[in-house]
C-alpha cells in the first residue's frame, strides 16, 4: 500500500495541479509548496487511494459504529445522524489510525457523556506515507470533511456552527483546512463552530502563512493544547507559537510530566518524526480525554511565561476566572477577547493527569527552632497517598511557611489530610512540632480553607488535620477572611 502511495505522489509531482471529483483541484504553487521549508510538499493523493472513512457513533449505535461515506448520501440518510444534535469529528495524525485506539475511545466517551453525533475519521492509508506526503494529503482530507458538512447543510439545513473538529498533529491542520473552506458560508451558516488543535504538527507549518495551517479564523472558536513544542537546540513535533483563541501550555508545552522518552535532538529528529507516537506528543489527546471527566483538574492560568507561572506570580485566577483546558474550554466567557494570553498549568504524571493548584501555608507550633522539612499529605478515596514538601531548613515556632503546590488529589475530595515533618542532622531526638494552622488557598477562585492540628508530634509521625474550631473561624471572619471549615 505504501508503494502505491509513493507512485501516486511521483505522478502528481510532475504536474502543477491535480483535480478530484466533488472536491475540486489542488495546486503545488506557493504557499503550498516551492517555498523554503515546504519544498518537499507535493500534490495530495486521491481520496480513493487514502480510503478515507467516517465511523459514526451515537447513543443508538452503542459500541458498533455506522460507516458514512462523503460521496454516498444514502449512507447518511440510513445512519443515526441527527440534525438536532451537535456533531464532533475526531481526526488522527501522521502514521495513526481512526479504526481503533484513542480516536474511537474518545468518540465512545463523548457519546457517553453527551447526546451527540461523533465521527471517528480514518485516513490511515494516507497517513502512513512519508511525513511530507502525509502532510500534503491533509488538503484532500480537509476538503472531504468540508464537502460532508456541506452535504449536511443541503440535506438537513444543518449549520457548521454546530460542528466541533478535534484534530491531533496533522489532524489539527486538517481541521483548519476544512474550516478555511467553510469560513463564512453565509449569515445563516457562519462557518465551523469550534476547532480543537491537539499539539498541531510543527514541521512545514510553524511560521508559515495562515492558509496552510490552523489559525483562529478557521472557526468561530479555536483552542489549542501544546504538548511537544520545541525550542532550539531541541526539536518538538508540535507548534510552539500560539495559533488559536486560547492556547494552553501544560507543563510548559514541551516536556510532559511522566514521560520518560528523551527530548529530540537535531540528529535524532528524522527518526522521531517517523515514530510520532512519542509520549509528549500523544499527551495532548490524553489530556483532552480526561478533561471530559475532570474539567476543573485542568485549569489554565494566564501568564507571560512558564517560568513566571512556576514562580507563582500568576496565582490565583484573575477576576474573570481561568479557562479549562480541553473539552470545556468553550465555557470560558472571555474566550474571544482580542488579547490572547498563553495559559499555563501543570499536570499529574499519570492518568488521569489532573492537578489542582493551591497555596499551602503552615503555621508551626512546638520547639522554638529545629532543622527539618515539613510536608502535607493528602489521601484519596481509593487510599492513594500524595505527600508534598512545603519547606526544608530552619523551622521556627509561630512562623508561617507557604508554597504554591500542584496537587494530584483534590483537597475538597480528600478523605484525610496530614501534617508530617522529618528531622535533619543535629536535630534533637525528642524534638516535636505540630501544625497550629494550615491554610489552603484555592487557585480557581482564591477561596481560603483552614485546618488545624492537635498538639505536636515527633518526626515521622503523622498529625491528622481537621477543620479548625469555631473560635478560629470567628477570629478569621473578624479580620474579613472567608473561611470554609468544611473543605
Amino acid at each position: 500500500m505504501r508503494a502505491m502511495h509513493l507512485t501516486v505522489c511521483l505522478v502528481c509531482s510532475l504536474a502543477n495541479e491535480v483535480c478530484y471529483e466533488k472536491i475540486g483541484c489542488f495546486s503545488d504553487k506557493p504557499p503550498w509548496s516551492g517555498i523554503p521549508g515546504r519544498q518537499l510538499f507535493g500534490l495530495p493523493a486521491s481520496p480513493e487511494s487514502m480510503h478515507i472513512s467516517f465511523s459514526l457513533f451515537t447513543r443508538e449505535t452503542g459500541n458498533v459504529s455506522q460507516k458514512v461515506y462523503y460521496n454516498d448520501t444514502s449512507t447518511i440518510r440510513k445512519s443515526y445522524f441527527s440534525r438536532w444534535r451537535k456533531t464532533r469529528f475526531v481526526i488522527h495524525g501522521y502514521t495513526s489510525t481512526g479504526k481503533y485506539g484513542w480516536v474511537v475511545e474518545l468518540c465512545l466517551l463523548l457519546v457517553k457523556v453527551e447526546n451527540i453525533n461523533c465521527f471517528a475519521v480514518d485516513w490511515e492509508d494516507g497517513a502512513k506515507c512519508t511525513y511530507f506526503t502525509a502532510a500534503s494529503n491533509i488538503r484532500v482530507l480537509g476538503a472531504i470533511i468540508a464537502y460532508l458538512l456541506n452535504a449536511f447543510k443541503i440535506m438537513y439545513l444543518y449549520s457548521p456552527s454546530n460542528v466541533h473538529l478535534i484534530g491531533h498533529s496533522l489532524g489539527a491542520h486538517t481541521a483548519g483546512e476544512a474550516g478555511r473552506r467553510l469560513r463564512g458560508i453565509s449569515r445563516r451558516f457562519p462557518g465551523i463552530g469550534r476547532i480543537t488543535g491537539l499539539d498541531p504538527a510543527a514541521i512545514g507549518f510553524e511560521g508559515f502563512p495562515d492558509m496552510v495551517r490552523l489559525d483562529p479564523s478557521d472557526a468561530q472558536f479555536v483552542d489549542v493544547i501544546h504538548s511537544n513544542a520545541g525550542q532550539f537546540p531541541n526539536i518538538g513535533l508540535g507548534m510552539l507559537n500560539a495559533t488559536g483563541h486560547l492556547d494552553f501550555y501544560p507543563n510548559g508545552g514541551s516536556i510532559m510530566a511522566g514521560c520518560n522518552d528523551a527530548v529530540t535532538s537535531l540528529l535524532e529528529f528524522d527518526q522521531e518524526v517517523r515514530n510520532v507516537g512519542n509520549c509528549h506528543h500523544s499527551r495532548s489527546h490524553e489530556y483532552y480525554k480526561y478533561s471530559v471527566l475532570y474539567p476543573l483538574g485542568f485549569l489554565g492560568y494566564p501568564c507571560e511565561s512558564y517560568e513566571t507561572f512556576q514562580e507563582g506570580n500568576c496565582f490565583p485566577c484573575p477576576r474573570e476566572g481561568c479557562p479549562m483546558m480541553g473539552h470545556y474550554a468553550d465555557w470560558f466567557r472571555y474566550r474571544l477577547k482580542k488579547e490572547k494570553p498563553k495559559y499555563y498549568l501543570n499536570t499529574g504524571p499519570k492518568e488521569p493527569f489532573t492537578s489542582w493548584r493551591y497555596n499551602i501555608s503552615v503555621k508551626l507550633s512546638g520547639m522554638k527552632s529545629v532543622k527539618g522539612e515539613i510536608n502535607i499529605a493528602f489521601y484519596s478515596k481509593d487510599e492513594d497517598i500524595k505527600e508534598y514538601q512545603i519547606v526544608s531548613g530552619d523551622l521556627k515556632q509561630e512562623q508561617i511557611y507557604s508554597k504554591i503546590t500542584d496537587l494530584e488529589i483534590n483537597p475538597a475530595n480528600a478523605t484525610r489530610i496530614e501534617f508530617i515533618w522529618h528531622k535533619q542532622f543535629f536535630t534533637l531526638l525528642w524534638a516535636k512540632l505540630g501544625a497550629e494552622r494550615v491554610s489552603l488557598i484555592r487557585g480557581q477562585d482564591g477561596q481560603k480553607s483552614f485546618l488545624c492540628g492537635n498538639g505536636t508530634v515527633r518526626y515521622g509521625d503523622p498529625q491528622i488535620l481537621a477543620p479548625c474550631s469555631k473560635l478560629t473561624e470567628e477570629k478569621c471572619v473578624n479580620v474579613h477572611i472567608y473561611v470554609n471549615c468544611n473543605s
